[in-house]
């Protein structure tokens, strides 16, 4: 039987099954890989697990960039889980401010509630849980 703060921490996190999930999957690619790979190394790896584990993903999702009814671009996502979290995968020495930016982008235009960023440059997954602060306003 789960106790109220877990109750509690597990009501408050967004899909947290599938996070938990995702997480496991980032902890055992750095952990076979390490700290000292290219992203494409990592992105690799993450969808072989993500087969493995039978979790539902599309790799570098193409999603539209409209300004009123013109395209005027597209983003491509590193992955999106179950058309619901969008996962982007980096090696780079810290979290830039643009990492989140880019990822608040993802969301609003894709529509999704949550993003993780998984920075594999580190001796561990580094990560940062983004909710769409527009998500609830459009459904």
């Amino acid at each position: 039987m789960k106790t109220n703060q877990e109750r509690i921490k597990t009501n408050t996190l967004v899909y947290p099954e599938l996070s938990f999930k995702i997480m496991n999957v980032l902890f055992k690619v750095h952990n076979m890989l390490g700290s000292k790979l290219q992203e494409k190394y990592y992105q690799r790896a993450i969808e072989i697990e993500f087969q493995k584990q039978n979790i539902l993903f599309e790799r570098e999702k193409m999603i539209p960039l409209n300004y009123e009814e013109n395209s005027i671009g597209r983003y491509f996502i590193d992955f999106v889980i179950e058309d619901k979290i969008a996962l982007e995968v980096k090696a780079a020495d810290y979290f830039k401010r643009g990492f989140t930016i880019q990822v608040l982008a993802y969301l609003n235009s894709g529509n999704f509630k949550l993003g993780i960023i998984a920075n594999f440059n580190s001796n561990k997954v580094l990560f940062k849980r983004l909710i769409n602060p527009e998500y609830d306003k459009k459904h």
